[in-house]
């Protein structure tokens, strides 16, 4: 075997049944990466990082391994992890480098020339001194066997021989306990570099005999520089907002960014415009995610729904679309809670600028539940549901919460109309808007407050919480001076926050909306408080009562869990925060009265619910055992 007018030892390679087996031993000659002629080396190839100084984003790892070089103290064995596309394997071969290059007389140099022979022949994957092996295809206890075999060779022409495993994590058990021992204590000269994507998989018994080190993802602008640096190389004009684009969709790995801007040279040439980048990838314009959020904040579902429209209409992924939505409203929630643009999030001038801006003009209550929504819609994508429906459904329930009957959406329409303000549409009483037409109500409301001493005059505001009768109590202002009685008219709304009767009576009326919200989130919850009623209110503590004798009920309502959830239920009906508490009395007719029910009543109703009959026999021996169901007595 000649190499570089030297002739070689032939190395011994194993036979197997179904062919070469151990070829990664040899895998630079069988498989070598230099260009061969016509063959062109991918564009993540030819700008891979050839030395320490030209990593990006990785420098607690550049650091350390380039003063282990300098101070001659590198490990025999180390385990690189991360993600894909963050240079664990481009890292691997610059520490080959830089501990064979011609430049170090010594133990190596921390600046491989790039020039001479070693550095040339590892740039080109044809060095016999640094071998390169796939594990996820040779990961049997054999292949470990040939490893351990050339291992005992010396380094051909470097000092060193580097062994590269890629994704390590894959040899099978019964492989790294072949490897263990010749992983601990390797030939002298020789040093295994591990990278894996799945650090948890590799055994604690190797990381122990490992330095590891952890590579991180890099940033969008940092992926936008190499892209950039790439481009300029390579003469392609690319404008700044594509390569932003370019490098969000790269999801922190430099390889798929470089492959990508390969794909759009073969796409467009030389010249790429952002329309090219948007229609190889996919991903959604800016614009569009803009408007989406400015539309579902202004309440319009059917603009929210004409953008997911153009969006279709432009060859668009409805999934691809909601998970770039997502990521705008990350990003929105991020500016929104630091109260400025982390420089994790700075692309360009521009799209700094229009992110801040809607971040400051969106309500932030919008971007949470926008964000909750889109999050359920994908989590439904990935059930197997249909994208675009999941996110239609998700972009008309932030748009119009009224359509939406979860607590959840009670609670948004709720603060929707605290910020319209006193001046606001939704600043009256609920039911003020449902008895006249807006436009007739100035015109009649100023009447009835001056006739109010006639006899059986209206009161000025009528609402579901307060009874009429309790609304005409305070005293009629005088008929002379007509201009306080508005003043005077505000007097009786304003004392209609709930406190003693006038407060019990508006949460009687109110007490089934507050079941039925309960029974929406709790079937069992709500039939249950269903059976009690409100019997005293004092500013902010309430008691609810059930019948005397529904212990049972009582002891299950003060469940912590459960009286939460009857406290959120109240809140989002009245907007009080009330502290409950539970009792047992006889509270009479009402809307509890279906309480006083009696132990034979409550037996008699479990039987009639779930087809169940009396046991006779067996209450002396089973006083629990009342009733079996039908199911139980057949078998």
């Amino acid at each position: 075997m000649l190499h570089r007018g030297r002739t070689l030892p032939a190395r011994p390679v194993r036979q197997g049944i179904s062919g070469h087996r151990g070829a990664w031993v040899d895998s630079a000659l069988v498989a070598s990466d230099a260009p061969q002629p016509g063959a062109q080396r991918s564009l993540y190839r030819r700008h891979r990082p050839r030395t320490f100084a030209d990593v990006v984003g990785q420098e607690p790892v550049v650091r350390t391994l380039r003063n282990a070089v300098e101070r001659n103290k590198v490990h025999h064995a180390y385990l690189f992890v991360g993600s894909r596309g963050t240079g664990k394997t481009s890292m691997a071969k610059i520490l080959a480098a830089c501990l064979n290059c011609e430049r170090g007389a010594g133990g190596g140099t921390s600046e491989p020339c790039g020039v001479c022979e070693s550095c040339v022949s590892i740039a080109n994957a044809s060095s016999l001194d640094v071998i390169e092996m796939d594990a996820a295809s040779n990961n049997s206890v054999d292949d470990i066997r040939d490893l351990r075999e050339s291992v005992a060779y010396a380094p051909v022409s470097g000092r060193r021989k580097v062994y590269i495993l890629d994704e390590a994590h894959m040899l099978s058990t019964a492989a790294w306990n072949a490897f263990l021992k010749t992983l601990e204590e390797p030939p002298p000269n020789t040093v295994f570099v591990l990278a894996t994507t799945e650090a948890a998989k590799v055994p604690a018994t190797v990381v122990d005999r490992c330095h590891r080190f952890d590579f991180h993802r890099p940033t969008i602008e940092q992926i936008a520089g190499v892209v950039q640096r790439a481009a300029d190389a390579e003469e392609i004009e690319i404008p700044p907002e594509a390569v932003v684009a370019l490098a969000r969709a790269a999801t922190g790995s430099f390889r798929d960014a470089l492959g990508t801007l390969e794909q759009l040279v073969t796409y467009s040439g030389g010249e790429i415009a952002l329309a090219d980048v948007l229609a190889v990838l996919g991903v959604a314009d800016a614009r569009l995610l803009a408007e989406v959020v400015d539309a579902v904040a202004r309440g319009d579902a059917r603009a929210a729904l004409t953008v997911l429209e153009e969006c279709a209409s432009q060859g668009r992924d409805a999934a691809l679309f909601a998970g770039d939505l997502e990521v705008r409203l990350r990003e929105l929630l991020v500016v929104q809670t630091l109260g400025g643009l982390p420089p994790q999030l700075a692309l360009t001038p521009e799209a700094d600028a229009a992110l801040a801006e809607q971040a400051a003009r969106v309500p932030h209550e919008v971007v949470v539940r926008l964000l909750e929504l889109v999050g359920e819609a994908l989590e439904a994508v990935r059930a197997g549901a249909d994208a675009r429906t999941r996110l239609e459904l998700a972009l008309v329930k932030a748009a119009r919460p009224e359509v939406d009957g979860s607590l959840r959406a009670l609670l948004a329409r709720i603060d929707r109309l605290e910020q319209r303000g006193p001046g606001g549409a939704g600043s009256g009483p609920p039911p003020a808007s449902a008895q006249a037409p807006s436009t007739a109500a100035p015109a009649k409301a100023p009447a009835p407050r001056e006739d109010a001493s006639g006899a059986g005059a209206p009161p000025p505001v009528a609402t579901a919480e307060q009874p009429p009768a309790s609304a005409a109590e305070p005293p009629p202002a005088p008929t002379a001076e007509p201009p306080p009685a508005p003043t005077g008219a505000a007097g009786p709304a304003a004392d209609a926050v709930p406190a003693g009767e006038s407060g019990l009576a508006s949460l009687e009326s109110s007490w089934p909306a507050v079941v039925d919200l309960v029974r929406g989130e709790n079937a069992l919850l709500g039939a249950l408080i269903a059976e009690a009623r409100p019997v005293s209110v004092s500013g902010e503590d309430l008691i609810l009562a059930f019948a005397s004798t529904a212990q049972f009920l009582k002891k299950k309502a003060e469940d912590p869990a459960n009286r939460m959830t009857v406290a959120e239920a109240l809140r989002a009906v009245t907007g009080v925060a009330y502290r409950l508490s539970y009792e047992l009395r006889e509270i009479g007719s009402g809307p509890g009265a279906a309480g006083q029910r009696s132990e034979e009543d409550w037996v008699k109703r479990l039987m009639d619910e779930f087809d169940a009959e009396e046991v006779p026999g067996e209450w002396e021996q089973a006083p629990d055992a009342r009733a079996v169901t039908s199911n139980e007595k057949g078998a």
